[in-house]
């Protein structure tokens, strides 16, 4: 998958994880970009273009002081299994930037129509 946010890093592959990619960066910290993680920041990129750079920064900052970082759609049930890795998903990268996107699919809201 094309991830044209992550293409100024090193793109690597890894055959026990072929459908995610893993990107190094020039200090050798190395991160995985879960498919659903990456349609999650493309969702933020929609509603939050002037913060969108923000984001992307935000996420370069984490893999840098983690060295080591799974970016999955669930955390619970991850697509990329690796050792020593943390794994991350959208919110842990955007709810310390206070940027929300607000989910009312959720069967157990409050919230009703």
């Amino acid at each position: 998958m094309k991830q044209v946010e992550f293409e100024k890093y090193k793109s690597l592959e890894d055959p026990k994880n072929p459908f995610c990619n893993l990107y190094e960066l020039d200090d050798g910290s190395l991160f995985y970009v879960e498919p659903i993680f990456y349609t999650h920041l493309k969702a933020y990129e929609e509603h939050f273009k002037d913060r969108y750079q923000e984001i992307l920064d935000r996420i370069e900052e984490v893999v840098r002081r983690n060295k080591k970082v799974v970016f999955t759609g669930n955390f619970e049930c991850p697509q990329t299994e690796v050792e020593g890795y943390i794994y991350l998903e959208i919110q842990d990268i955007t709810n310390p930037l206070k940027i929300f996107i607000d989910d009312k699919s959720n069967p157990d809201s409050d919230w009703k129509d």
